[in-house]
């Protein structure tokens, strides 16, 4: 047992918040590997960046290039049509793929400067045009210019694809929070008493000769052996609700951090409370 009630506390809210992180944010890479999320976010990135949002232009043409796609036949004309899609795309890759969309053939790199003007999107037209002319005819420094670009748009899905991970690790964590009953409130509160009631058994059992006694003696022992979560009644529409719904949302709340955060916090609780002065042994004198 640990010696201070505050960091048993600690411990036991770090190990019951670790716990409820981890299985949430392993239930949603279950679901984000089910749904192909990841794939599916990296396409509609591709398509806003490329302006091709029917999926008939350039999108089509790198998804079908080998580089970008090498699982797939390379013919797809819709994105129906698309029998694999990747999680993950090199940016050199992604450069190489570009420039071999825009000339649709190989060809010289002096002979891409008429290709991206036939492009029809003025944006796209205006982008690759620029990158084209400070490159000054070196292909590898235009291929290094898609990279960093492709790179750059790539931050701004990845931020959207982990807010919208850390919403569904929220819901996940929210569902098992109120289906396990695990009220961050109600937790803090058993954990605290635990300690005073541990103290209090000797007492009471020394004086535990009256009937009254006995059973405070076998009801404090039913407390400490009752687990602080999960369901003995559903909850009432009274005025304990609200406290339990917000304790549900705290034990939510704390997926957001992820379990690493929380396995951390508790390695440092726990170094934390076996650190101490440490006591010398006295050498016997000769």
């Amino acid at each position: 047992m640990f010696n201070s009630t505050v960091l048993e506390v600690a411990i036991g809210l770090c190990f019951t918040f670790a716990s409820i992180s981890l299985i949430a944010s392993s239930l949603s890479e279950a679901l984000a590997s089910t749904l192909k999320l990841r794939a599916n976010t990296l396409l509609d990135g591709i398509k806003a960046m490329l302006n091709d949002h029917q999926f008939d232009g350039l999108a089509r043409d790198i998804y079908n290039n080998g580089l970008v796609n090498p699982r797939a036949p390379g013919e797809a004309t819709t994105e129906k049509g698309l029998v694999f899609r990747p999680s993950y795309i090199e940016p050199r890759h992604f450069a190489i793929a570009m420039i071999e969309s825009v000339q649709h053939a190989n060809g010289k790199f002096e002979d891409l400067g008429q290709k991206i003007d036939a492009i029809g999107n003025k944006q796209m037209r205006q982008l690759l045009r620029g990158m084209y002319d400070r490159a000054a005819g070196r292909v590898d420094l235009m291929q290094a210019e898609l990279a960093s670009w492709f790179n750059n748009g790539m931050d701004r899905v990845s931020g959207a694809y982990k807010r919208r991970s850390q919403l569904t690790c929220f819901v996940i964590a929210l569902a098992l929070a109120i289906a396990l009953n695990i009220d961050a409130v109600h937790l803090f509160a058993t954990l605290w008493t635990h300690p005073s009631l541990v103290a209090a058994l000797p007492g009471l059992a020394t004086t535990g000769t009256t009937p009254f006694a006995a059973q405070t003696v076998t009801q404090t022992l039913t407390d400490l052996k009752t687990l602080p979560i999960g369901w003995e009644r559903w909850p009432a529409w009274d005025l304990s609700l609200p406290k339990q719904l917000f304790g549900w949302f705290i034990t939510a709340s704390s997926a957001l951090f992820g379990a690493p955060f929380w396995f951390d916090a508790l390695q440092k609780l726990i170094n934390l409370r076996g650190a101490g002065k440490k006591t010398t042994t006295e050498q016997p004198s000769t």
